[in-house]
């Protein structure tokens, strides 16, 4: 599964450290993001790719981030 980064933080809320620190990783609007593996059963961490840069993260760390879905 793979998507372009759209934005990163909560419409309306001040940007919070763990946001903070996802832009600092790489997180902004325009790059491309590819999920490249996922653990089983609680899928959690798994890891993603945001330019050549690999990361593991837990869900919770990545439900401020806006991703645009691409098709293929």
């Amino acid at each position: 599964m793979r998507g372009i980064v759209v934005s990163v933080g909560t419409h309306g809320h001040p940007i919070g450290p763990i946001e903070r620190r996802l832009i600092e990783l790489g997180f902004v609007a325009g790059e491309e993001v590819r999920v490249v593996a996922e653990t089983r059963p609680g899928r959690d961490p798994f890891v993603v790719r945001i330019g050549q840069t690999l990361l593991a993260l837990r869900r919770c760390e990545t439900q401020s981030i806006w991703v645009e879905p691409i098709d293929g």
